[in-house]
């Protein structure tokens, strides 16, 4: 399996261009910023895009979504729960510069889907918390975890429509009862596994299991 991360935009958010190295089919996930470079990127690796999948819906993950989705002709996939987010006012006048419409999503999602790129499988977990439809993305030994696990950290619940105990109970739930080997690739910083972050998440020490 082919892994390219891309640190794009002013917050640093992470991009992933995942692939089979075989058919060489692959997905994009948050497509955060600086949409040339992710193209070229994908240019370089000879990948053919067939899904953009975004984590949940905010900016710093999908402000590249419309000069991707058109060079790629993939469809984007979202949580239902946040693809709002593709018609805020704010945001759909920095995706729809040349449009008279925002984008709109071509797959709503609710957790739980099957999401199959060449020989790839990977299964949608619904991790709400650091937004109403956060998602995150598990198969083939990762786990591309948005922000709602970070490396030795979490995903802010502060923001609009976030909630702190369903953050916590998302990640006790639906990341923590992976196995330990799992590599974790989160929205913002470096990767990390399942294991480490069970034993040495300090915010997930002498937390009550959900």
């Amino acid at each position: 399996m082919i892994v390219e991360k891309l640190v794009v935009g002013p917050l640093a958010a992470n991009c992933y261009i995942v692939a089979d190295e075989v058919t060489k089919e692959g997905l994009i996930i948050d497509p955060g910023d600086e949409a040339e470079a992710i193209l070229k990127k994908v240019r370089r690796l000879g990948i053919d895009i067939k899904i953009i999948f975004l984590t949940h819906g905010h900016m710093d993950h999908m402000a590249a979504l419309k000069g991707v989705k058109e060079a790629t002709g993939a469809p984007v996939a979202i949580h239902a729960d946040d693809a709002k987010s593709l018609y805020n006012r704010s945001l759909s006048m920095f995706l729809s510069v040349a449009h008279q419409k925002p984008l709109a999503p071509d797959r709503l999602l609710k957790g739980w889907e099957s999401i199959e790129v060449g020989n790839l499988r990977f299964t949608v977990l619904p991790t709400p918390g650091h937004s109403p439809g956060g998602i995150c993305l598990y198969g083939e030994g990762v786990c591309f975890s948005g922000d709602t696990l970070f490396n030795y950290g979490i995903g802010r619940a502060d923001l609009p429509g976030g909630d702190y105990s369903q953050l916590m109970e998302s990640i006790h739930n639906k990341l923590m009862i992976l196995p330990d080997e799992v590599v974790v690739y989160p929205g913002h910083g470096p990767e990390t596994t399942i294991g480490d972050e069970r034993r040495g998440n300090p915010f997930l020490q002498g937390q009550p299991k959900f």
